[in-house]
C-alpha cells in the first residue's frame, strides 16, 4: 500500500527555521565584531603615544653673549629677556601641549578648546623670540650695516631705502597700542615687503617674517623707561641685515 507524503506545514518550517537562528546565536559572539571595529576611514581620537613628541620645547641658545649687543641693548634686559620672559614661554607652552595630550587622550573636547589659547600665547611668544634673537647681530660682526643682495634691492624698491624702511617701520611700532610687535614681512601674493603690527604674542601669518622688532616693555623699560623712540633707534644699530637677507631668499623661493 503506497502511502503518500503530505507537504509540511507552515508552522513546522518556521520552528525549524527560528530553531536554526537560536543554535547561529549561541554559537556566535553576543556583539557583533564589527562594532569592536572602527569604521574605514574613521576620525581615530589621538593616544598619548602619538602625543609623545608634545612638550619637548626647549630654550634656544643666543648666537652671542648678553653683553654683546651693548650699548644698544643692554646686558640686563639681554639676561631677564631671554633666561626669564622666553624662557616662561617655553614653559608654559610645554605645560600646555602636555595637558592638550591628555585631553585629547581623554576625549575632553571643551579642555582642548580651553586650552587653545596657552598653545597660542606661549608658542607665539617661543616663535617670536627665536625670530628676534637671530635678527640681532652685535656691531662688531656686522649689525647695523645693510648687506648688498635681494633683500636691499627690495628695500629699496619698496620703501626708498634702508632710512625710508627705518622710518616707516618705526611710526608703525609707535602706533602698537599695550603690547605687541612690529614685523617687517615678505607677502607672497603681493611679492613684496610689508610692514605689519601684531598684538601681543601673536605671530607673523600669512605673511613671511623678514625682521621683528619687539614692543613689549620687556624688550626695552630697564634702559629706556618710556621712552619707545630711543629703543627704536638703538635697535638698527644692531639689526642683522644677513639674516634679513637669508630670510628673504628663502621666502622668495618658497
Amino acid at each position: 500500500m503506497l502511502t503518500s507524503s503530505r507537504p509540511r506545514s507552515g508552522a513546522g518550517r518556521l520552528r525549524k527555521i527560528a530553531q536554526r537562528r537560536k543554535q547561529s546565536a549561541a554559537s556566535s559572539p553576543s556583539t557583533p565584531a564589527t562594532l569592536l571595529q572602527p569604521l574605514p576611514h574613521q576620525h581615530q581620537v589621538p593616544t598619548g603615544q602619538s602625543c609623545s613628541k608634545m612638550g619637548n620645547h626647549t630654550l634656544p641658545d643666543l648666537p652671542y653673549s648678553y653683553d654683546a649687543l651693548e650699548p644698544a641693548i643692554s646686558k640686563e634686559i639681554m639676561t631677564l629677556h631671554h633666561s626669564k620672559h622666553h624662557a616662561a614661554y617655553v614653559n608654559g607652552l610645554n605645560a600646555a601641549e602636555e595637558a592638550i595630550g591628555s585631553a585629547l587622550k581623554a576625549g575632553d573636547v571643551k579642555k582642548q578648546i580651553e586650552l587653545q589659547a596657552a598653545i597660542k600665547f606661549n608658542g607665539g611668544g617661543h616663535l617670536n623670540h627665536s625670530l628676534f634673537w637671530k635678527n640681532l647681530q652685535p656691531e662688531k660682526s656686522g649689525g647695523g650695516k645693510m648687506v648688498d643682495g635681494l633683500f636691499s634691492k627690495a628695500v629699496h624698491q619698496d620703501f626708498g631705502g634702508l632710512e625710508q624702511l627705518k622710518s616707516a617701520m618705526n611710526s608703525s611700532a609707535m602706533s602698537i597700542q599695550g603690547s605687541g610687535w612690529a614685523w617687517l614681512g615678505y607677502d607672497s601674493k603681493l611679492k613684496k615687503l610689508v610692514i605689519v603690527n601684531t598684538g601681543n604674542q601673536d605671530p607673523l601669518t600669512p605673511q613671511i617674517p623678514i625682521l621683528g622688532i619687539d614692543m613689549w616693555e620687556h624688550a626695552f623699560y630697564l634702559q629706556h623707561q618710556n621712552r619707545k623712540a630711543d629703543y627704536l633707534t638703538n635697535i638698527w644699530q644692531v639689526m642683522n641685515f644677513a639674516e634679513a637677507e637669508k630670510r628673504f631668499k628663502e621666502a622668495c623661493s618658497s
